[in-house]
């Protein structure tokens, strides 16, 4: 099923919901060392919440598939997304536990940062009743691991529905090789190494091997490696003068998605296209300090 004419692509977004809290710093503090900030982030984030507020402000219709809570900081959480268009179904709605809260440090002279975060570990969700329902109304499924037995699950409904799915693949994370049957795209980050694995080649020949038809590897500001069934290569990655790459990988994925909603036959002319303009967009959310500024600079 191919989207209507002139109707909004629709997007279903798998995985991690966190409450991101982000300063901008001028180095990173040393040990028993406090130091103050020059700007400060609070909002909705996580793989799978940043690629779905992504799709939303590229024109999508976005549907988070999460756990987050009922805490005062997930109503919160929960409201910044719906405030950027996307709609959440919060699989953990009863728990009265602080949703994942990540702390990012970022530096100003670089853009880079550093991250830490519970990830929700400990956190089980297990499908939802109305998992079909959910995957027969969109175009595009995106997974970024986190939650793999709702990944599993989901994945294999949106296959078995014809619907594209797609893997945001951060770093390894037990189940991932379960999951790769059910992926037709993966763009996997640098730290994303199977087992047995070094390099984007041996990335991309293992996604190959284990049944994902299109894949590709993002290095930061350098070009992407890309492989498909017809061959692969590079796309390159445009220059910025980079503030923030924090939700870097994120955006891509999302913009990527959205590009490729409509369903229609998938080449590798068209894969490239899809991959340069979401380096693009991509690129441009660097170059501002946060995960939101880009959306309001254009």
């Amino acid at each position: 099923m191919e989207p209507t004419k002139g109707r909004r692509p629709a997007g279903l977004f798998v995985g991690l919901c966190t409450l991101d809290v982000v300063q901008l710093v001028d180095r990173v503090p040393g040990s028993n060392e406090k130091l103050t900030a020059r700007e400060q982030v609070v909002a909705a984030g996580g793989p799978a919440a940043n690629a779905a507020v992504t799709f939303s402000h590229l024109g999508g219709t976005a549907r988070l598939l999460t756990g987050i809570g009922s805490h005062p900081l997930g109503v919160a959480v929960t409201a910044d997304l719906a405030r950027l268009g996307v709609t959440v179904s919060d699989l953990a709605v009863d728990s009265v536990e602080p949703p994942a809260v990540s702390s990012i440090l970022v530096t100003a002279s670089s853009g880079d940062r550093a991250v830490a975060s519970t990830n929700a570990t400990g956190l089980r969700l297990a499908p939802p009743a109305g998992l079909d329902a959910l995957v027969a109304a969109c175009d595009i499924v995106e997974f970024d691991g986190h939650h793999m037995e709702l990944a599993l699950a989901t994945a294999r409904a949106a296959r078995s529905a014809g619907r594209r799915t797609v893997l945001d693949g951060g770093s390894w994370k037990a189940g991932t090789e379960e999951l790769l049957p059910s992926v037709e795209l993966a763009v996997c980050s640098d730290d994303f190494r199977p087992p047995g694995t070094s390099t984007p080649t041996d990335t991309l020949r293992f996604l190959q091997k284990h049944g994902v038809l299109w894949s590709a590897v993002s290095r930061g500001g350098r070009s992407l490696v890309w492989t498909g069934p017809d061959g692969g290569g590079t796309v390159d990655v445009p220059a910025v003068r980079v503030a923030d790459t924090l939700g870097a990988g994120d955006v891509l994925h999302g913009a990527l998605a959205c590009h490729l909603a409509d369903r229609g036959p998938l080449t590798s002319e068209r894969f490239v296209e899809a991959l340069r303009d979401a380096a693009a967009v991509a690129s441009r959310a660097c170059a501002s300090f946060g995960t939101r500024a880009w959306m309001r600079d254009g």
